[in-house]
């Protein structure tokens, strides 16, 4: 297996990956995302995927799902990850890093032993995820910092500037989208969008809706 693998097409991919399914988590191409696994099906998940690809797909159970649901249906869309970092805890758990791929289509849920699920995936819809930088042009990026500051300015937080500054229109759609605060289905939105402009403008909107209610609680708080 080549160290710092690069996938160039959906055929450089294999049709069936392991799955995890978790709510309200999103991965994009070539986002970076922390895991702190515990769970054993999802030890030995990793221990998989270690040994071979060390790919894996990260997608949402559907939504409103009970908290405790074994196997819940999942979304149809998500994202699969390379395992770029791997650290032992030395207490039973994995700290791992997945840096995403490309996102995929659910075809079909594997029949298997193992205690993870495993899925059938088509990868074909999503070209543009295997090109970096694409669509970056479209991006409305002063429209972006404008919402984020405003963002930043009603919640009182603050903000590495040069560090957004220096970012690429993808690495920084796909950043704040990851950790954006938003709930699952948002989060979904911003999975599913087509391209890389639809992402930024999908992210304003949910922002300023978020704004405007932060704002509509203080001023109700005040009075």
């Amino acid at each position: 297996m080549p160290i710092n693998m690069v996938y160039r097409t959906p055929a450089d991919l294999p049709a069936a990956i392991p799955i995890f399914p978790l709510p309200g988590v999103l991965l994009l191409p070539r986002g970076e995302m922390p895991l702190n696994v515990f769970e054993p099906r999802y030890l030995a998940m990793v221990d998989e995927a270690l040994a071979g690809t060390r790919l894996i797909g990260m997608v949402q159970p559907e939504f409103d799902q009970p908290e405790d649901a074994t196997n819940p249906p999942l979304v149809g869309i998500g994202c699969v990850g390379r395992i770029t970092a791997f650290q032992e805890s030395g207490d039973g758990r994995y700290m791992i890093t997945l840096t995403g791929v490309s996102r995929f289509q659910i075809e079909e849920e594997i029949a298997s032993d193992a205690p993870y699920r495993r899925c059938h995936v088509n990868y074909s819809p999503f070209q543009d995820d295997f090109v970096p930088g694409a669509g970056e042009e479209a991006v409305d990026r002063a429209m972006l910092m404008r919402t984020l500051k405003a963002y930043l300015e009603a919640n009182q937080l603050e903000a590495d500037w040069s560090g957004i500054r220096g970012a690429s229109n993808e690495a920084l759609v796909n950043a704040l989208s990851m950790m954006s605060p938003y709930g699952a289905r948002e989060k979904q939105a911003l999975l599913e969008a087509p391209d890389l402009r639809s992402r930024a403008e999908i992210l304003v909107a949910i922002t300023e809706m978020d704004i405007a209610k932060t704002r509509t609680d203080t001023d109700t708080s005040l009075q």
